[in-house]
């Protein structure tokens, strides 16, 4: 599709892809930083971690029920479909400036290396937002698979209080095995490309083999449902595309591991295109043979489990199959979800260590002995808990948090790649990037996010009540309250070193 290029002399030159991080360090320090994280991750490592952010046993499982109630399975197809080619226009337009920027701080130090020090400032805190509500979705959802789950095993059937627990102890979880450091990050993102791709094997098998009776092409591709209470339905179908852009969000991760990655100016790059691009492929193939393996359409939207995904399995494969199958799937979200803390973790470490957020002293401090930013990781879990508070009285919050998330990301993707656009003189690309094709895929991707960007801000049901209001808006005109007064007073701590500029003494400050 793109005309990429990498560079072989970084290569040749380190021929220790694990150890040998000086020049990344070099490069790191021609940004304006010191090298404090370790180096212990390689390609593969990076490329694990944003695929385990995207994962296609958790986003696009988590809101398949919402697909199903927000256009039904045509939607659901169609819009995976066409979806996919858009966000890999924008992960390809972000991979590029990743290549010449890799540095934990992602999207808003490409934007002020591009655009000055408000734009910065601003994607920053969008970036923050889309991170810390990928974390509440990721593992809220967590929470409602394995409430699932102990249906099916003891009859067990939730309220929302105690979902609320169960998610409030699988965030303690994964903030604790953040704080084991990057070797153990390593292992787990490792593990979990593996685990998905093998999982999502195995669920597809089950589903196209065992099943006596498959729905129709024409159910799959054409069955339109709306359960929103809107009457139109191309706004219907509109909503239903928060699925692919959710479940294909997150990619940056790759991005904010660039510092604890070897080779990152071209593993970083290569791990934001080809955990898209996987996960698209993989993701579809996935959603289709669920679509294919629904028994009864009103069970699967209505069952007792309350998560259509665990009901389709157990219509199709029986109780046990469903058991263990449903097990496979909470292991991938789980995984899933420690990755993505520990992407937030690193934004909020870099965010800090330019002195962007309130209290930047206390969570840019990085453990001696893990090289890990223990205060960023509790930050961030403690936020995410509070994103997910509405889900006591309210129905639809969960897919309000995963469109908070959505609009957090695209459109902190999208500034860096328009400033690209609009400043030319001010970017020289680096090893990795997309020759003559750069600015016909940067446009689409802009226009792309500008359009899902205002599409999530929009009510998602019908009638517009105080238990199903989408809350996204609020959600986001505080962060940018909160950026707004930050700014005003505390923009003087605020550096973002320019690339090329000396290293401060300032990044010292925060080992502990």
């Amino acid at each position: 599709m793109t005309s990429v290029r990498t560079s072989r002399t970084t290569s040749r030159q380190q021929p220790n892809p694990v150890d040998d991080d000086g020049e990344d360090a070099r490069i790191l320090q021609s940004l304006g930083y010191t090298q404090q994280l370790h180096r212990r991750m390689g390609a593969f490592g990076n490329f694990s971690a944003s695929l385990s952010v995207i994962s296609i046993m958790s986003g696009t499982l988590l809101l398949f029920g919402y697909g199903l109630n927000s256009g039904g399975p045509a939607v659901i197809t169609w819009g995976w479909l066409a979806v996919g080619p858009l966000v890999l226009c924008l992960a390809a337009s972000l991979a590029e400036i990743t290549s010449r920027y890799p540095t934990s701080g992602g999207l808003y130090y490409m934007a002020r290396q591009l655009g000055g020090e408000r734009w910065s400032w601003y994607t920053g805190w969008l970036n923050l937002l889309g991170l810390l509500g990928g974390i509440a979705a990721q593992d809220y959802g967590i929470a409602t698979f394995t409430a699932a789950w102990m249906n099916l095993q003891f009859g067990y059937t939730p309220t929302p209080e105690s979902l609320l627990l169960l998610y409030a102890v699988i965030l303690a979880l994964h903030a604790v095995l953040n704080l084991f450091g990057t070797r153990l990050m390593n292992i787990l993102t490792s593990l979990s490309a593996w685990w998905h791709l093998a999982g999502a094997v195995v669920i597809i098998g089950s589903l196209a083999l065992v099943p006596s009776h498959h729905q129709s092409a024409g159910f799959v591709f054409s069955e339109f449902t709306n359960n929103t209470g809107w009457s139109a339905p191309v706004y219907v179908i509109l909503l239903g595309m928060l699925l692919p852009v959710f479940a294909l969000a997150g990619y940056d991760t790759s991005a904010h591991l660039s510092e604890e990655t070897n080779h990152a100016s071209v593993a970083a790059a290569r791990g934001v295109f080809r955990s898209v691009a996987v996960s698209w492929i993989a993701g579809g193939i996935l959603l289709l043979t669920l679509l294919f393996a629904i028994q009864d359409y009103t069970t699967t939207l209505s069952g007792p489990t309350g998560v259509p995904v665990a009901q389709i399995l157990l219509d199709a494969l029986g109780m046990a199959a469903a058991k263990a199958l449903l097990l496979v799937i909470i292991v991938a979200q789980f995984l899933c979800g420690y990755t993505v803390t520990a992407s937030a973790s690193r934004m909020i470490y870099a965010f800090a260590r330019d002195g962007a957020l309130p209290g930047s002293t206390r969570w840019k401090k990085v453990s001696r002995r893990t090289a890990i930013p223990a205060n960023a990781v509790w930050l961030a879990v403690a936020v995410a808990f509070v994103l997910a508070l509405p889900s006591l009285y309210s129905p639809t919050a969960f897919s309000a948090v995963t469109a908070i998330s959505a609009v957090g990301f695209t459109s902190a993707y999208a500034i860096p790649v328009l400033l690209r656009l609009l400043h030319r003189d001010r970017f020289t690309p680096g090893p990795w990037h997309l020759g003559r094709w750069s600015r016909p895929i940067g446009w689409v991707a802009v226009v792309w996010a500008a359009a899902v960007t205002v599409l999530f801000l929009l009510p998602q049901s019908s009638p517009i009540t105080a238990t199903t209001f989408n809350y996204t808006p609020v959600a986001v005109v505080v962060a940018f309250l909160i950026a707004a007064l930050w700014r005003r007073f505390g923009r003087d701590s605020y550096h973002v070193p320019r690339s090329g500029s000396p290293t401060e003494d300032k990044q010292f400050e925060g080992i502990i």
